[in-house]
């Protein structure tokens, strides 16, 4: 493994061991653990172990910009902002950047596809996270990385397209593209709702809950199953016909990465998602499993 190969969809812990050891400068490492029923949790796992020379980023915080009441409890940063975020953390625009978290990667796919949206192609999701890292024998630390020299980190054309809420809605006539729904199944039926004031899904899409795409060891299935789950959830469609959404544009980024790995590349992200939608006066709103 050299420094210079790229990773831009998963890392295994062998492979960010083998960076982290042969070129450091030339890689940097985010935690990005998070709970959105405690959100101090996430700096409390990190302070009790994290991957050596890994920084944290919080959800709210870094991977988030302000709320309005209308635009979703996790609405995009400003990129420029973002940017600035990652420069801080010694980013260049050659950096390999490797985001994990302690959720296989519920968290941390959002940094993974920010990261696309800014144009930056080389990041990568370690696969299985911190439990991953352990159980494969490698060390954690629990002191805070020394600081890094600040990078330069441009934001370049994206890599991904995202869909706004009346390009969602004025698709409900003309089904050009499908939606897909990364929340639980109970959620998505509006059964059970804890984190939006109502619950339901946006009217004809299909419900993929994003841990499907873990294996029982907590990593990716293979891409070709992936790819077959997938087409049986969609029909076969192209993957620039479908946009991914959730509750709040976090869990859909999972669902994003899974067509990456399966070789389906070119969904589109709705960021609002659920929080947005069923914050707008009128949204139709559909209940039960279709």
């Amino acid at each position: 493994m050299t420094a210079t190969m790229s990773h831009d969809t998963l890392i295994q812990p062998t492979e960010l061991a083998a960076l982290l050891q042969n070129d450091p400068a030339a890689t940097v490492v985010f935690d990005c653990s998070f709970d959105l029923a405690d959100l101090a949790a996430g700096r409390r796992a990190y302070d009790a172990g994290h991957v050596p020379g890994a920084i944290y980023l919080n959800l709210d915080a870094d991977l988030s910009g302000t709320k309005t009441g209308r635009n979703g409890r996790h609405p995009l940063p400003a990129k420029d902002a973002f940017a600035r975020r990652l420069a801080e953390a010694g980013v260049d625009d050659e950096t390999q950047v490797v985001a994990y978290d302690g959720a296989c990667g519920m968290y941390a796919a959002r940094l993974w596809w920010m990261l696309r949206w800014a144009g930056h192609g080389r990041a990568a999701l370690l696969d299985g996270g911190i439990t991953a890292w352990r159980e494969q024998g490698f060390g954690v630390e629990t002191a805070s990385p020394a600081s890094r020299p600040p990078g330069r980190f441009s934001v370049r054309p994206s890599l991904v397209t995202t869909v706004d809420y009346d390009a969602v809605l004025a698709n409900l006539d003309s089904g050009r593209r499908l939606v897909v729904d990364a929340r639980a199944p109970d959620r998505f039926r509006g059964e059970n709702e804890t984190l939006d004031p109502i619950g339901g899904h946006i009217p004809g899409a299909r419900n993929r809950l994003f841990r499907d795409n873990l294996a029982a060891d907590g990593r990716f299935k293979p891409a070709a199953q992936l790819k077959a789950e997938f087409d049986a959830i969609t029909g076969g469609r192209a993957a620039a016909e479908l946009v991914l959404q959730c509750g709040s544009g976090v869990t859909a980024c999972h669902n994003l990465l899974a067509l990456e790995v399966a070789g389906l590349g070119g969904a589109a992200l709705y960021p609002g998602s659920w929080s947005e939608w069923s914050a707008q006066p009128g949204a139709p709103i559909a209940t039960g499993a279709d």
